[in-house]
């Protein structure tokens, strides 16, 4: 994004428009650097989201090949108190997934906002393997104690 464009659009804006304030308030840089940061979490969240499906799938299949490799003792641990384990845990890994966006909002900040575009897929594997993993102990403890 050109800054110095948006400036100037604002700054065109501002005094061709009599209806608004903001010329009272705010200067057109104010207003641009406004814009830039709204703009930079969007961008973060258009591509975060989306991929949490992604994050959630990969905690899904380690719990299922638990689940199904224990089977057929895992079949004694189905109950509501299992089941609202379950939730509670997949509930605490979006809200770990949640982290990513701090790195993203550092990252889209800094020096590095123009490569980081490349570079967030490897945030993302990351983050799903660390999971996986989180999720595999997990799921041993879950599925493993009715054996």
């Amino acid at each position: 994004m050109d800054r110095k464009a948006l400036a100037d659009f604002l700054h065109v804006a501002r005094h061709d428009c009599k209806l608004t304030l903001a010329p009272c308030f705010f200067s057109a840089e104010e207003v641009a650097a406004r814009i830039a940061s709204l703009v930079r979490l969007s961008q973060g969240l258009r591509y975060w989201e989306p991929r949490r499906l992604i994050y959630n799938l990969a905690l899904i299949g380690v719990v299922g090949a638990h689940f199904f490799a224990a089977w057929p003792a895992s079949r004694s641990s189905l109950g509501w108190n299992a089941l609202f384990f379950l939730i509670i845990l997949a509930v605490l890994a979006n809200v770990c997934y949640c982290a990513a966006y701090a790195v993203d909002i550092f990252v889209q900040y800094s020096e590095l906002r123009d490569t980081w575009g490349r570079w967030r897929w490897v945030l993302l594997m990351i983050g799903s393997v660390f999971g996986a993993v989180i999720a595999h102990f997990f799921s041993m403890g879950v599925f493993s104690g009715s054996e």
